[in-house]
Order: C-alpha cells, then sequence, then structure tokens
C-alpha cells in the first residue's frame, strides 16, 4: 500500500525533477532552434531582462519602503518573467519562419487551435500541390486554401458545393493563405480563423462533424502530395534538428 503511494506521479520527487529537467532541456532546445533564425534573440531577451528589472526595482523602492534588499528579488522575477513571454513569442516566429512556403504550413498553424475546434488537413488538393484544410469551430465550416490563388478558386468553389449539399444550414467560410493579396499570412491564419465569430453551438458542431464524417466517406482515395507536408509546428521543429 506504502509502495503504490510511493509510485503516485504527485508523490514520487525523482520524477517532478526528472520532469523539471526534461523542460529545461526542452526550452535550451527551443532557444537554440530559435537563435538559428533570429541571431539577435539573446540580446533582446537580455534587454528586456534587464529593462524590466530595473524598472520595477525603481517603482518597487519607492513604493514599497522596507529597504532595496527586498525590492531586488519581485524585480528580478519581474524580469524572468518578460523575458519568458518574449521568448514564447519569438520562438513560435522562428518556428512559422521555417515552415512558410511549404506545402502544408497553414495545416500546421491550425493545428495549435485549442478545444472546440476540429481540424483536417489537406481534403482537396491538385497536382500542383495547391492545399484546401477543413477547420470546424464556432464560427462554422472554414475552408482554408494554401498556393496559387488562381488555380485556388476553383478548388475552393468545388470544396464549397461538396459542403453545401450536407451541411447546408452550417456557415461556410473560405480563407486564402500565403502571402498573395487578400490572403492571410501563416502567423496570422489562426487569429483570423478565431475571429470570424459564433455562429454553431457545441451540440451543433458535433452533428455537423457526423455529416462531414461521411461526406469523408465517399470521397474517392487520391494520392499524396509529393514534398514534406508539416502537419505540426512539432514537425517544423524537428525539420529544423535535420530529422
Amino acid at each position: 500500500m506504502a509502495k503504490a503511494k510511493a509510485d503516485k506521479p504527485g508523490k514520487n520527487p525523482d520524477r517532478k525533477a526528472e520532469e523539471k529537467q526534461g523542460r529545461l532541456r526542452q526550452i535550451a532546445l527551443v532557444y537554440k532552434l530559435s537563435k538559428e533564425t533570429d541571431p539577435r534573440l539573446g540580446l533582446i531577451l537580455l534587454g528586456v531582462f534587464a529593462a524590466t528589472a530595473a524598472l520595477a526595482f525603481v517603482v518597487l523602492f519607492f513604493l514599497l519602503p522596507g529597504g532595496w534588499v527586498f525590492d531586488i528579488v519581485p524585480a528580478v522575477l519581474l524580469g524572468l518573467l518578460a523575458a519568458m513571454i518574449v521568448f514564447g513569442r519569438r520562438a513560435q516566429r522562428a518556428q512559422y519562419r521555417q515552415i512558410e512556403g511549404r506545402p502544408g504550413a497553414a495545416a500546421a498553424a491550425l493545428n495549435q487551435l485549442r478545444r472546440g475546434w476540429k481540424v483536417d488537413p489537406a481534403i482537396a488538393f491538385n497536382k500542383s500541390q495547391d492545399l484546401v484544410h477543413r477547420v470546424v469551430g464556432p464560427p462554422g465550416i472554414v475552408l482554408v486554401g494554401e498556393g496559387s490563388p488562381a488555380r485556388l478558386k476553383a478548388l475552393l468553389a468545388s470544396e464549397r458545393r461538396r459542403h453545401e449539399r450536407v451541411v447546408a444550414d452550417t456557415p461556410i467560410h473560405e480563407v486564402l493563405s500565403g502571402d498573395a493579396p487578400g490572403a492571410v499570412p501563416v502567423p496570422k491564419l489562426t487569429r483570423h480563423v478565431t475571429k470570424l465569430g459564433r455562429s454553431i453551438k457545441p451540440a451543433e458542431m458535433t452533428d455537423v462533424l457526423q455529416r462531414l464524417k461521411a461526406l469523408d466517406a465517399r470521397r474517392s482515395p487520391v494520392p499524396i502530395p509529393k514534398g514534406p507536408v508539416p502537419t505540426s509546428l512539432k514537425g517544423a521543429r524537428q525539420n529544423m534538428r535535420g530529422r
């Protein structure tokens, strides 16, 4: 009985230490990979830490009397917090740079959507590797195309008609991803999709997903487009490591 309690994750100090070391190694790896595409990352983080810590120290020194020694610790912690926030944002940008311009970059970005969203990458594509991804969420159905806008026009129109046959009452949005005029850049894609509004409720989404499952079952098998297709930012990090 005592042994069973000792094996619980929350009661095992060795496991906690291993998890902490694993997180530190992960942070170090992300920093190393991010610096390859962002050479000034170290200097920027150091500057953010120093500026935030100095400003926090000055404010605390005048607002909380009691000696400068007691103001150093919270100032350092605030500096570290600000540096970590900036590090997270710049690391994400570095990951996006690794996948931009590659087939499937939009799918990798869309997979960052949280619970309440269903992403189906590459539901349609052509020989030129123009892709259409599908997202189902609060706005309804979002068809995201990446590739040549001219070729995607017909591909998106075909997918819209196919979806309207089974979910006629569900709003269907079309979004172009990329750097072309009128398209949404990959780093801004998830934010753009989440701002399309709220048109269906969770219960309605369940019915929509069932209808789409039946629609996908009727699709004829098609060959996978050639070339690497990153469907997650995790895959992009592996590619950055040369795997």
